[in-house]
């Protein structure tokens, strides 16, 4: 058995926001971890956690197929993957965070640290293009795993390789990144708090995440959008900044003092200045997205959940698109959950996943890097 340290391989591939560090990988997002091509019988990681309420959970695909999923424990291990495996064939290994970052949690981390094996790593296929994803629960794949019964709001729910983003980038054979916080929106998240918004957060590595461990990882540093640029973006957000309308005013304006609070007219529409400050919310937040990412092609993505604010995210698209000149933008209608489709916590399941990741598929196919034009 081989022991080594992330960046003593050469092949290997690294999904995720990171600081740039291998030894240790840190994981912050959903979805985040590393590829191999592998021939060997064994397979072992070192990974290290910790956690005060939300533990860490990972999956791990062999070629393709999900062949385990597991809560990882408080401190450093070493945890068997594969074992007794032919040393003839050449296999694809994907070890995935299934969990999103966890801003409540602020002990919460989870890092790799070397890998065990008992063979040889092969060359990885070059990717198509690179894809980001921006959202909230429905990026993160909360609802994926658990009864249609189960509502309680752990760990356990959430699953990144079940989920639209991972799907969508192995249809494509794309590098990816998710940028998702469930219950957080454009303006607010869906309790009216205006601490739960994504765009105060999305030039940083993963901010959402609070302590001074978490401080000292690089979770609050500066992300290097240059080094990892896009070919597409796909924000899904909007269905938090719904919920916020039918919430009691409870937290503090940010921004004009008082309370804050998103209103709805007696016949059910939106109020006009409410519905106006979250149609500027995201028009300013494709103007950031945009100076980040200067060439992609950006999705606004919505559908997976109606909202009462599906033709707000319209008319702040057109207008952002009409005020900016800016024609490498667009909306995309995803397939809506029906009742049968639920999975746990009343969250689009994995039928809901499947078919939005293959409307994703096809729209964001023309332009990655390999089939651009």
């Amino acid at each position: 058995m081989q022991e080594l340290k992330l960046n003593e391989i050469q092949d290997i591939h690294v999904f995720g926001r990171t600081d740039g560090s291998l030894c240790p990988l840190t994981l912050f997002w959903s979805g985040s971890g590393i590829e191999l091509n592998l021939r060997a019988s064994e397979l072992w990681i070192e990974l290290e956690a910790d956690y005060e309420q939300y533990e860490p959970w990972i999956s791990v695909l062999v070629d393709g197929a999900l062949v385990s999923r597991q809560m990882v424990q408080k401190g450093r291990h070493w945890v068997p993957l594969l074992r007794s495996m032919s040393k003839d064939s050449e296999r694809n290994i994907k070890i995935l965070r299934e969990l999103q970052p966890m801003q409540d949690d602020s002990s919460s981390f989870l890092q790799i640290h070397a890998l065990r094996m008992d063979g040889e790593f092969c060359p990885i296929e070059q990717k198509n293009g690179k894809i980001e994803f921006i959202g909230d629960s429905l990026t993160s794949g909360e609802g994926l795993i658990g009864a249609k019964k189960e509502m309680d709001w752990i760990s356990m729910v959430f699953s990144a390789s079940k989920a639209y983003p991972f799907l969508t980038a192995e249809a494509l054979n794309a590098d990816y990144r998710v940028v998702s916080q469930s219950g957080w929106g454009v303006l607010s998240g869906w309790d009216g708090d205006q601490r739960h918004r994504i765009p105060e957060y999305y030039d940083q590595v993963c901010g959402v995440l609070k302590g001074i461990h978490n401080r000292d990882l690089g979770a609050e540093k500066p992300y290097n959008f240059s080094a990892w640029k896009p070919d597409a973006v796909v924000i899904n957000l909007g269905t938090n900044d719904s919920c916020a309308f039918h919430q009691p005013a409870a937290f503090p304006d940010l921004e004009n003092g008082g309370v804050f609070a998103q209103k709805i007219n007696q016949d059910g529409t939106l109020e006009k200045a409410s519905a106006h400050r979250l149609e500027k919310a995201m028009i300013d937040f494709l103007v950031q997205v945009r100076q980040k990412n200067p060439q992609a092609h950006i999705f606004w993505a919505y559908g997976m959940m109606q909202t009462d604010v599906d033709g707000l995210i319209q008319d702040a698209v057109r207008t952002y698109q009409r005020q900016s000149d800016d024609q490498n933008v667009s909306l995309l209608k995803l397939p809506s959950m029906t009742e049968e489709q639920a999975g746990s916590r009343q969250h689009p399941g994995p039928d809901v996943h499947r078919k939005a990741a293959q409307v994703l598929t096809q729209e964001i196919r023309p332009y990655l890097k390999k089939f651009h034009c």
